[in-house]
């Protein structure tokens, strides 16, 4: 890990919120599908929750040195019930509003024009998890959230497959939609989506996506907004 690259890189970073895959730490990790369970019949313990939450955001605070730009979740975790409550709960308390604030990631699915159908229904499904009472609940304390998510496909088909979504959802993106991706110019020892990070990476470091970007007249600006503005992916 080289945190201070990143700090001085110019780019965006921030708090992968994680509730599902322990990496060899102690705390309230459970598989997806138990996790879902648990969120939606309300068995988590609340205070561990939350306490696992702060103790996320204050291990992003002393290895970056500062406040993270924006919070989103492992397997959009951070939308369930009971996490996202605890979530904006403690968001609040830390970064009250008038000073630096993270923005949080919106699921809800944005134009599905030029999708295959299984895209269509894993954006569908991500999006029923939670997406439009996380997003309700997130603005109304104040934070700022993308329009729309953009990005969701099966994770496999390589650089040529990847090519022709990529290009699709930047003809369908509007103003403060955000596309979701997972880039790597290597892939990490036992990790199962190494060859697909590799194949995005190589897709979005190509000349065409400039090409794209130009057709299509968009701009990637550093954050996000829900208020209206230029057309851009995040």
């Amino acid at each position: 890990m080289n945190a201070a690259a990143l700090r001085q890189s110019g780019l965006q970073a921030g708090l992968h919120l994680n509730f599902t895959e322990a990496l060899g730490r102690e705390g309230l990790y459970l598989p997806l599908g138990q996790l879902i369970r648990a969120c939606w019949a309300r068995r988590l313990d609340p205070i561990a929750v939350r306490g696992q939450i702060a103790a996320q955001l204050a291990r992003y605070e002393d290895v970056m040195g500062r406040v993270p730009d924006y919070v989103d979740g492992h397997q959009h975790v951070h939308q369930f019930p009971q996490i996202r409550d605890a979530l904006h709960a403690e968001l609040a308390a830390r970064y009250p509003a008038g000073g630096p604030r993270p923005w949080l990631r919106c699921t809800v699915a944005a134009s599905m024009r030029g999708m295959p159908p299984m895209a269509r229904f894993k954006a569908g499904v991500i999006a029923l998890l939670g997406a439009r009472s996380q997003c309700r609940h997130a603005r109304r304390m104040g934070f700022e959230m993308n329009r729309g998510l953009l990005g969701v496909y099966g994770f496999r088909g390589g650089a040529a497959v990847y090519a022709v979504l990529l290009r699709a959802w930047l003809g369908a993106a509007q103003p403060g939609d955000l596309i979701m991706c997972h880039p790597s110019a290597q892939a990490v020892p036992d990790d199962a989506l190494g060859d697909q990070r590799r194949a995005e990476f190589e897709v979005w470091s190509s000349d065409e996506v400039g090409e794209w970007l130009q057709r299509f007249n968009l701009q990637i600006h550093r954050g996000v907004s829900c208020r209206p503005g230029p057309a851009h992916a995040a």
